[in-house]
């Protein structure tokens, strides 16, 4: 959470541009890092990496945001109904 505050901190004073920024964009996976284009205003090493100690052991997310915030503020489920499993 400190870490979150700082990067929302380095947004306000205009270090990181405001529509274009890690926090924005999180998570980061594993083929946009390694991917020959980079679009973005930050560095890759500061996408994979927004702590040190995560160099140690990261845990790297299968997808980004699915429909950006409204699928992180409205979650849903894919499964197959209870009944379809007698």
């Amino acid at each position: 959470m400190i870490a979150i505050r700082e990067e929302i901190a380095k947004v306000a004073s205009g270090e990181f541009d405001a529509k274009d920024n890690p926090l924005k964009h999180a998570p980061h996976t594993i083929q946009v890092l390694v991917g020959d284009e980079w679009k973005h205003g930050y560095s890759r090493e500061t996408a994979a990496y927004p702590v040190a100690s995560l160099r140690q052991q990261k845990y790297w997310a299968p997808v980004g945001r699915a429909d950006n915030v409204y699928g992180d503020r409205n979650l849903f489920c894919s499964c197959i109904p209870v009944a379809d499993y007698q």
